[in-house]
């Protein structure tokens, strides 16, 4: 391909429709249904996938394809086929549906509020991961500007992945024939550790997540009257927690939740440390004087991708301190998130968690944990010669260096799914939320350039798929 044309092309369609297009779509609040329950009603999910359609239609190439696919009582998905050259068929995937708004926007910004500054485009979902049926469609568009010949391309961007993607499985089996058996799949949904270089997920972590409840109480007590009487829950609930993390280290105690780290992802891992350095978490916004867990940037980057690690993500039964009385608390409610390592199985976990926490409560106090989540994880398949220098070669013209390898933290459902669907399938998972970029928290952001070169990289990576 012609790097300049290809880089001429990817600027003006991102500068001109695409960039607009993103900044209306990131107004829309259309949550994921986890977060949004009367989305159905609401009707935002339906908005965002009405301006991505719009989009599409108008910049489908000839031969094209589009549908919005929607099964009874479950979120849309948009579904594209652009007819090939080839018999081999290619999958891009992305998600529209969004996380909720969390608090702590800068001043002048917002999760509906699109601002640019600079290159970084601030609000949320542009990123994390609005961007990627704009990117999909734009690279194929850049391969016939240039009248490159390239594999049959399916485009499908779901609308639930935020919320563990409980419906594409249905629409995975409902499409199964016109999805045909992908020989290379390309997810946009993924991070990169820098935006200097092409960075490839290596492998994702899986869940299990749920709901753990202690109480003591029917109903509130006095605290000087029951405290040294009543256990606490909250006491309790913390002793329950250090069953399954080491309070002073973080690490998670019982050794079934650990695999073997294959030695492959070991040397990616030292190599990943090498080119981030500190940057592996000084772009974190730690308060005060905190830092990380340890100075071994090599096992940071193993902490995060293959190891278990619980993290707190809500909790009730507590009052605001300001509405807090002298009561002994009836009862403490934590939601819990327990990354595990890639290969990993989900629904085990979700098991072990169950019976780790519910057995023998302390004082004979009332414990129960709902499990609501399990996916496992993902470990990429070894790439093959031609994918391997053809993600060099991507890299190297969109951005400069060579590429890198890191698996990400997070999960993605669908690449499980469609690893297991499909073994002998090759994957590209990638994506644009790098440093700062903050996915799921305040002041998310697209950065532009980045957006750019991997649809620069995705567009060179299909052409080369075809000449394979």
């Amino acid at each position: 391909m012609d790097q300049t044309r290809l880089k001429g092309f990817v600027e003006k369609i991102w500068d001109e429709t695409v960039v607009p297009t993103l900044t209306d779509y990131m107004r829309i609040p259309n949550k994921s249904p986890a977060f949004d329950p009367d989305w159905q009603s609401h009707g935002y999910m339906r908005d965002a996938v009405k301006l991505m359609e719009a989009w599409a239609r108008d910049h489908l190439p000839g031969g094209a394809t589009l549908d919005i696919v929607q099964l009874p009582g479950r979120t849309p998905l948009m579904f594209m086929e652009i007819p090939g050259t080839s018999k081999e068929t290619i999958l891009l995937y992305g998600h529209l549906d969004k996380q909720p708004e969390m608090v702590g926007w800068a001043e002048g910004t917002g999760p509906w509020m699109p601002v640019r500054v600079g290159d970084k485009l601030f609000g949320r979902g542009g990123a994390d991961d609005g961007y990627a049926m704009f990117a999909a469609l734009s690279a194929v568009l850049a391969l016939r500007d240039q009248q490159a010949p390239h594999a049959r391309c399916v485009i499908v961007i779901e609308a639930c992945e935020e919320s563990g993607s409980p419906d594409l499985p249905f629409y995975v089996d409902h499409l199964a024939a016109r999805i045909g058996e992908p020989s290379l799949v390309i997810c946009l949904d993924s991070g990169c550790g820098d935006y200097e270089r092409l960075w490839l997920t290596t492998s994702l972590r899986g869940m299990a997540a749920g709901t753990l409840t202690v109480r003591v109480l029917d109903e509130g007590v006095h605290s000087g009257d029951a405290s040294g009487v009543v256990p606490s829950s909250f006491r309790i609930l913390c002793e329950l927690l250090a069953r399954l993390e080491d309070q002073k280290t973080g690490d998670i105690v019982p050794s079934e939740f650990y695999v073997h780290i294959p030695p492959q992802r070991i040397e990616q891992a030292r190599g990943a440390a090498e080119i981030l350095g500190d940057s592996l978490y000084t772009k974190f916004p730690f308060a005060g004087q905190t830092g990380p867990v340890a100075r071994d940037l090599a096992e940071l980057v193993l902490n995060r991708t293959w190891r278990p690690q619980l993290a707190v993500i809500g909790i009730d039964g507590l009052p605001a301190p300001q509405n807090a009385g002298n009561v002994m608390l009836p009862f403490t409610t934590a939601r819990l998130s327990l990354r595990l390592p890639p290969i990993f199985p989900g629904a085990e976990a979700g098991e072990l968690l169950k019976q780790l926490l519910e057995d023998a409560p302390p004082y004979g106090s009332v414990v129960s944990f709902t499990g609501s989540e399990a996916a496992s994880g993902w470990n990429a398949p070894v790439l093959s010669p031609w994918l391997e220098e053809a993600v060099t070669r991507a890299s190297n013209s969109a951005f400069g260096p060579a590429p890198a390898y890191m698996g990400e933290g997070g999960s993605i459902p669908f690449m499980a799914m469609l690893g297991e669907k499909f073994p002998r399938t090759q994957f590209v998972v990638t994506g644009v939320l790098g440093p700062h970029s903050n996915a799921h928290g305040p002041n998310e952001f697209l950065h532009i350039p980045t957006g750019k070169r991997v649809t620069m990289a995705v567009a060179s990576i299909i052409a080369d798929h075809f000449d394979a």
